[in-house]
C-alpha cells in the first residue's frame, strides 16, 4: 500500500469502525450481550485492508462469535480482552492462510484491535458493575422486607400467645369435669390444635428473633450427631445415603443449643423430604479461618429459579397444602442471622440443592 490515497482510506476505515464500536457499547442492552457482540465483530470485518477475505473470533467465558468464514487454521492477529486486569477472552482477526502471512497485516490495525479489545473488556467490566449492583439491591429490598415481615409476625405471636395459653388452660379444666366420651374426644381435638397454633407461634417468635438467646460455647459434632439421631427412621424410610464429614474432631461454637438445633432439624428434615428414594444427603461441617462452615447437599429437584427469592420469606412454600407452614426456612434465616451468621444456597450437582452456613468463630 504505497499511496497517499490509499493510506488515507485505510485510517478512515479504522476510526470509522472505533466510532461503530463505541456507539455500539454505549447503546448496549446488558441483557442482550450478544447482539451488540456480534455488531463489533462485523465492525471488525469491515475495518481491514482486505475486507472480503478478513474473518473474526471474539471469545469470552460466557461467548464465541464467529464471522461464517472463521477456520482456525488462518493467519490471524490477536488481542486480549481483559476484564478488570484478568484476561477472560480474545479476539482474532485472520485472512486465509494459504494466501496471507502476518507481514499482510498493517501496522495499524494491531493498533485497532487492541482498542477494541480494550472497549470490549471495558463492556464487560460494566456489565459485572451493574449486575452486582442490581444483586446488592435485590439483597436490600429482600432485607427490608423481611425486617418489616419479622416485626408485623412478632407483635401478632404476642397477641396470639395470651387467647393460645386461655384456650389450653380451659380445655383441660373442662376436660377434668366431663364423663362423656364423645365430648373428651372432641375437646382433645381442640387441645391438639391449639397446641399446634402454639408451636406456629413459636416459629414466628423464632423468625422474629423474639425468643430470648442462651449464648454459650458448644460443640458442634454431638448436636449434629443428636439430630441426625433423631431423623434416623425419616432416612431409614426413604433408603437415604447419609454422608458426614466434620473437618475436626473438636468444633465449637457460640450459639444457642435449641436455636442451632433447630437449624440443623429443619434444614436436614427438608433435605430428607425433597430427596429421592435412594438418593443421598451430605452435611459437611468445616472449620476454616475465622468462620466455620456448615453445607447441607440433597439429590432432590432444587430450587426452581423463580422461587429462588422467597424461600427465605415467611409462609412460602413448595409443599402440598397441610404439610408445611412455610416457617421453617423463615426460622433458620432468623436464627442464623441472630448468630450473626449468613445463609445461602446454590444448585448441587448434577442435581438438589446445597444450603450453606457461615458462623464466626467464637
Amino acid at each position: 500500500m504505497n499511496s497517499t490515497k490509499e493510506r488515507l482510506k485505510e485510517r478512515v476505515k479504522e476510526l470509522t469502525c472505533l466510532h461503530e464500536v463505541s456507539s455500539i457499547i454505549v447503546n448496549a442492552d446488558y441483557d442482550m450481550l450478544e447482539t451488540s457482540l456480534e455488531a463489533i465483530v462485523k465492525c471488525l470485518q469491515r475495518a481491514w485492508q482486505f475486507n472480503e477475505e478478513t474473518e473474526v473470533l471474539l471469545t469470552h467465558e460466557a461467548y464465541r462469535i464467529t464471522t461464517r468464514g472463521y477456520r482456525s487454521d488462518m493467519t490471524c492477529l490477536r488481542s486480549d480482552i481483559k476484564v478488570f486486569n484478568k484476561k477472560e477472552g480474545f479476539i482474532e482477526v485472520g485472512y486465509p492462510s494459504g494466501k496471507y502471512g502476518l507481514s499482510d497485516f498493517l501496522a495499524e490495525e494491531q493498533t485497532l484491535l487492541d482498542n477494541v479489545s480494550l472497549a470490549v473488556g471495558n463492556l464487560f467490566e460494566r456489565k459485572q458493575i451493574r449486575d452486582r449492583e442490581t444483586e446488592i439491591k435485590r439483597q436490600m429490598m429482600r432485607t427490608d422486607r423481611l425486617h418489616i415481615l419479622g416485626e408485623i409476625t412478632a407483635g401478632i405471636a404476642h397477641e396470639l400467645n395470651t387467647p393460645l395459653a386461655n384456650i389450653l388452660g380451659f380445655a383441660e379444666l373442662l376436660k377434668d369435669s366431663l364423663t362423656d366420651k364423645a365430648a373428651i374426644s372432641d375437646l382433645e381435638k381442640i387441645m391438639e390444635n391449639a397446641i399446634f397454633s402454639r408451636e406456629i407461634v413459636k416459629k414466628l417468635m423464632f423468625f422474629a428473633c423474639e425468643i430470648p438467646q442462651e449464648m454459650k460455647k458448644i460443640e458442634l459434632n454431638p448436636l449434629v450427631d443428636n439430630v441426625l439421631n433423631l431423623l434416623q427412621p425419616s432416612i431409614n424410610n426413604k433408603n437415604i445415603q447419609l454422608k458426614k464429614s466434620f473437618s475436626h474432631d473438636n468444633i465449637l461454637i457460640k450459639a444457642d443449643t435449641v436455636q442451632l438445633t433447630q437449624v440443623f432439624f429443619n434444614l436436614i428434615m427438608n433435605a430428607i423430604y425433597y430427596s429421592p428414594q435412594g438418593g443421598q444427603i451430605t452435611v459437611d461441617i468445616n472449620q476454616r479461618p475465622g468462620i466455620i462452615q456448615i453445607k447441607i447437599m440433597d439429590e432432590g429437584e432444587g430450587i426452581d429459579s423463580k422461587n429462588e427469592d422467597k424461600i427465605f420469606e415467611p409462609f412460602f412454600t413448595t409443599k402440598p397444602l397441610g404439610e408445611g407452614s412455610g416457617l421453617g426456612l423463615s426460622v433458620v434465616h432468623g436464627i442464623v442471622s441472630g448468630h450473626k451468621g449468613t445463609i445461602t444456597h446454590e444448585p448441587n450437582s448434577p442435581r438438589g440443592t446445597i444450603f450453606t452456613i457461615d458462623f464466626p468463630k467464637p
